[in-house]
């Protein structure tokens, strides 16, 4: 590739990765947001509470709502989000999610 060619395609290169930079947070996985429901438990001084079976039922109906993919990304690194609408959507889900995961014997 002569050097004019590899000079003319710099631009759209540096363009495709600045889009690929603003792009949106992925959804993170069940396993993801389970893991860090725990290092929030443990954090928090409850991780005997929360079983991973607990832990994955949770983070299962918390994918499967309509919380945002940054909001799951935060829970998932073990940080609990801050936005007042996560926070509002969060505790619902967390309340239905009670009732279904957590069960008494």
């Amino acid at each position: 590739m002569s050097l004019k060619r590899l000079l003319l395609a710099l631009p759209a290169v540096a363009v495709a990765v600045s889009l690929a930079a603003c792009a949106p947070t992925p959804r993170p996985s069940v396993d993801d947001v389970s893991a860090g429901i725990q290092k929030i438990a443990k954090t928090a001084g409850s991780e005997s509470v929360f079983t991973d079976e607990i832990s994955d039922c949770i983070a299962k109906q918390l994918v499967d709502s309509k919380i945002s993919d940054g909001a799951l990304a935060t829970i998932a690194e073990g940080k609990e989000p801050t936005g007042a609408e996560d926070q509002k959507l969060i505790t619902k889900e967390l309340d239905d999610a009670a009732k279904t995961c957590v069960t008494t014997d």
